[in-house]
């Protein structure tokens, strides 16, 4: 009765105050309730009192209580449901005499909730000591599901005192991890955005609950045809996921509470909604950490079973607006790509590290990105305001006016700082006592190759070819590869295009290609490992490679080499199929160049059989910094605790590098650490002149090469790594000498 006399006084032509005290008023009739009152949090933490039914009417926006203070903060606070039969001698109460509320002894409040935070509490009292029972307690928190909603709406914007606003919208900062520099401005896209439930009430409770049992049933069997899926690796990230939603779906106290929330008068989808907020509300206060990172499992779960009741299986699409930035908890490459490259500005994740794929494919489209923002998807909707920080890892979700201004000003200034650095484009990347460097790019699309003629790099230093792989729903066939490397190596022009070969595999998963579960993917069965296992793989690719060259130079990079028979191996394959082509009367590169990817550490001890077979090496920092420390790269918990450029790692890479030049063999540095300043110059300290790094990283690397004088450097760093110090810190070291010579880092 109470949820059907909502619903109309919804529906009803009312002002937002006037319904809503009509809506308190209805709730205390239907309560037998002395008092019914509403109290919103507004975004400084403060509970006003919005509506109220039996205490003071001049009370309504003028009383206040802080959160955590009084009852009411209590509830707030703890996002629980109290019932008492004597409230004043309850420990917490706080007395407000404006309000009138002496008479009044038994006290039952709920929190109201959406998507698990607080926006408000509805209070019911009595005059005589009584207790609510279990029925009063869920009437209430159904009830309390319908005002989250109407709270929500932007028709409840005018009750609020100008100047405020509730806490539900309240400007947030996310401190994270930078995937990339830059800053940009623009607004909230989600990935994957939560189902909008617009019918609330039930007309017919146990035609709900069938379709409640019917839309479960049809996630169950979809989530059992993804786990029988062929191509779902055993003990995959995936498949430990699918796993946990089998078991929540399967739930008993789960599915009752859904059917609970039915037979209090809610909708299926409204029940969902309901079980799911209450649920988010007391995980969110939980400490232990697993238990948090089980609320990912049940948001996305009841979003799948929103999905099924309300028949909503695209989403928003693909369509964005203006300066779009993307919100997700996380997502690959194929999915990012998806979307209008026009309109995308950055992309915010709540997972991932700085090495995960779809970091690097925004590093290669210039894209800003930020990863590991906890909750963020829960925290914002589609439309809002969001600025992201690139350099400092932080996201403003609807950002002051202050803080807006403040980055406006921020990216004047870095749109100074990108005409300065097109300024230097055409300057020699000399040093100051006179040492050429050579600044490359790493890149993996089409789409970001024209940057060359924008930054004025000499060539591609790695074109990752896996990225093609990754994106397409089947295998490349052989003209699709040729059609992308020889439209890759036309927008090169006469610069040299690096292409290494497929690196698919380990955690680089394509959908198509089926591999037995691996307890530690990054060491596993991937890259040329898979490639001479699979020769038709690996012939294909080096083919496609051969013709699309079609007579000009050709240079092929081999990665994840253990020794050097895996490169002769390789270079068998490569010649193979030269001879194939000359039989065939196909043109040849005029100049081949076979290089080999250092990565994986049991090469440093290879080096002196090695160098002699290879045409050039590439150092690939992310692998080797993650095997040299016994660290996974995509886990923030232990990746963070090593310095790439510690004493350790850095030796490594000097030993790789003195290697090279005692035999002649040109040698770049492609990982990560190039296309950071310090980084950077680490590397250039230790004798590397040959540096590939994502575009936007070649200005600020080239400011760096201008300014320094590197002679004074390099002596100070030798001198550290080879005094067998473990104090010194390279880093420390470098920042003196920044400092000492004024550099721009």
């Amino acid at each position: 009765m109470l949820l059907r006399q909502l619903r109309e006084t919804m529906a009803e032509p009312l002002a937002s105050q006037d319904r809503l005290d009509k809506i308190v008023s209805l709730i205390a009739e239907n309560m037998r309730a002395d008092v019914c009152s509403f109290y919103v949090l507004r975004d400084d933490g403060a509970l006003e009192l919005f509506a109220t039914k039996g205490l003071k009417a001049e009370s309504v926006h003028m009383t206040t209580l802080r959160l955590g203070e009084g009852l009411v903060g209590l509830i707030a606070a703890e996002a629980e449901p109290l019932s008492l039969d004597d409230a004043p001698s309850h420990p917490a109460f706080a007395y407000r005499p404006e309000t009138g509320e002496d008479p009044y002894y038994a006290f039952l409040g709920v929190p109201v909730l959406r998507a698990g935070q607080t926006l408000g509490v509805l209070v019911v009292q009595n005059a005589e000591r009584r207790h609510y029972g279990e029925d009063e307690v869920e009437a209430m928190l159904t009830t309390a599901t319908i005002l989250a909603e109407m709270v929500a709406t932007s028709d409840f914007d005018n009750l609020i005192k100008p100047g405020s606003d509730i806490d539900l919208r309240r400007p947030r900062m996310f401190t994270g991890v930078s995937f990339t520099d830059g800053i940009a401005l623009g607004t909230v896209v989600l990935h994957d955005p939560r189902v909008v439930v617009t019918n609330f009430i039930a007309e017919d409770t146990e035609q709900e609950k069938l379709r409640l049992d019917q839309a479960l049933e049809k996630m169950r069997v979809s989530i059992d045809a993804m786990l029988d899926h062929g191509d779902m690796q055993p003990s995959s990230d995936h498949r430990e996921i699918l796993e946990t939603y089998r078991m929540f779906a399967n739930d008993r106290g789960w599915v009752h509470r859904l059917t609970e929330a039915i037979e209090n008068g809610l909708s299926a989808e409204a029940a969902v909604e309901r079980v799911q907020n209450d649920t988010r509300a007391r995980m969110l206060r939980q400490t232990d950490p697993y238990i948090r990172d089980r609320l990912h499992d049940l948001d996305d779960l009841a979003n799948r079973l929103l999905r099924v009741l309300t028949g909503d299986h695209q989403g928003m699409g693909r369509s964005l607006p203006d300066n779009a930035i993307l919100v997700a908890r996380n997502m690959g490459p194929a999915e990012l790509l998806e979307y209008d490259r026009t309109k995308l500005r950055g992309i915010v994740l709540e997972e991932g590290g700085t090495t995960a794929h779809v970091a690097i494919v925004a590093r290669s489209l210039g894209m800003v990105a930020v990863g590991q923002a906890q909750s963020i998807v829960s925290m914002c909707e589609s439309g809002d305001d969001i600025i992201l920080d690139g350099p400092a890892g932080v996201v403003h979700l609807r950002p002051t006016p202050d803080i807006e201004q403040a980055y406006v000003d921020k990216v004047r200034v870095s749109a100074k700082r990108r005409a300065h650095y097109a300024a230097l484009k055409d300057k020699p990347s000399i040093t100051r006592d006179g040492i050429e460097m050579t600044l490359l790019h790493n890149s993996g699309l089409v789409a970001d190759l024209p940057m060359l003629d924008d930054t004025g790099a000499a060539g591609v230093g790695l074109f990752r070819t896996e990225l093609q792989f990754m994106i397409a729903s089947k295998l490349p066939r052989l003209r699709e590869q040729i059609d992308l490397y020889a439209e890759a190596m036309a927008i090169a022009g006469d610069r040299p295009v690096v292409f290494r070969l497929l690196d698919i595999g380990g955690d680089k998963v394509v959908p198509y290609m089926r591999s037995m579960a691996e307890e530690n993917p990054a060491m596993g069965y991937r890259s040329i490992r898979l490639g001479l296992d699979r020769p038709g793989l690996l012939r294909t690719q080096v083919r496609a490679l051969l013709l699309a060259a079609d007579g000009r130079p050709l240079k092929i990079l081999v990665p994840m080499v253990t020794e050097t028979f895996e490169f002769k191996q390789t270079r068998m394959v490569v010649h193979k199929e030269i001879d194939r082509l000359r039989r065939a009367g196909q043109k040849i590169p005029s100049r081949l160049e076979l290089g080999v990817m250092v990565e994986v550490p049991s090469l440093l001890f290879e080096l002196d059989q090695l160098l002699p077979e290879a045409d050039f090496v590439s150092i690939g920092s992310n692998d080797l910094v993650q095997f040299l420390t016994a660290s996974d790269r995509a886990n923030p918990r232990v990746a963070k605790n090593y310095d790439a450029i510690g004493l350790p790692r850095l030796r490594a890479i000097r030993t790789v590098v003195d290697a090279a030049k005692r035999y002649n063999v040109p040698i770049t540095m492609c990982g990560e650490l190039a296309g950071k300043p310090l980084e950077a110059l680490a590397l250039m300290s230790i004798g590397m002149t040959k540096l590939s790094m994502g575009p936007a990283s070649i200005g600020p690397i080239k400011e760096l090469i201008l300014n320094v004088e590197l002679g004074p450097i390099k002596q100070a760093v030798a001198a550290a790594l080879s005094d067998g110090s473990d104090g010194v810190s390279i880093r420390v070291l470098l920042q003196e000498w920044i400092d000492k010579q004024n550099l721009p880092v």
